[in-house]
């Protein structure tokens, strides 16, 4: 009986070194895996090398945490909107000085609504004086109701560049709400297919299917 176990043992045996090295190879290869997806989230929140600690905030150090708008509101028309990290950091400059001496302002005290987020599109007050150009689209900064109106120009900056207190009137705002329904300036909030209600008129209350 002793000599006829030993296979059956043997069998155990190495059925069971198998699995510890089937195990042992599932722990490398997540191992692996695992640090890979750390190593790339780690690269997507890191800056370059050539950004050092205390390095301001730009487009080229963009997850830098030292910024100070007053910096870039003293050197004339020195800086574009590519300079920035984000909107919400372009926003900051023309809210220390809303003279705007960089111009990036695209109306209405907005600046640089092209940048990626975070975004502060809280309008700034007193900033430099929008002159209506004979190809300026129908807006409230050019609320002339004789004067062209195309959709398309207020869905150029993709997600929730404009508000409703950019447009001179709800039926406009509901021709971009209509022309894109997924509505990227968040135009109607309460999702009922109408933009922007408190707006004077013309009005266009035909509700758009979300």
């Amino acid at each position: 009986m002793a000599v006829k176990s030993r296979p059956a043992r043997s069998r155990v045996i190495g059925r069971g070194a198998l699995v510890l090295a089937v195990v042992a190879v599932a722990l490398v290869v997540v191992v692996l895996v695992r640090g890979g997806w750390d190593s790339e989230a780690q690269a997507q929140n890191s800056d370059p090398e050539w950004c050092t600690p205390g390095t301001p905030r730009t487009a080229l150090c963009p997850n830098s945490k030292v910024f100070d708008a007053k910096e870039y509101a003293t050197h004339g028309n020195a800086f574009g909107c590519v300079d920035f990290a984000s909107q919400a950091d372009a926003q900051a400059v023309l809210r220390a000085d809303p003279g705007d001496p960089n111009r990036l302002d695209d109306g209405g005290g907005v600046a640089c609504r092209g940048l990626p987020e975070p975004r502060d599109t809280k309008p700034v007050s007193r900033a430099r004086q929008f002159t209506c150009g004979p190809g300026d689209p129908r807006s409230a900064l050019c609320p002339q109701p004789n004067r062209a109106f195309d959709a398309r120009y207020f869905l150029r900056f993709g997600n929730d560049a404009y508000d409703c207190s950019d447009f001179a009137r709800q039926a406009d705002a509901q021709a971009v709400l209509r022309f894109e329904p997924a509505d990227p300036n968040r135009l109607d909030d309460d999702g009922n297919g109408i933009a922007c209600p408190d707006l004077p008129g013309p009005k266009d209350n035909k509700p758009v299917r979300r």
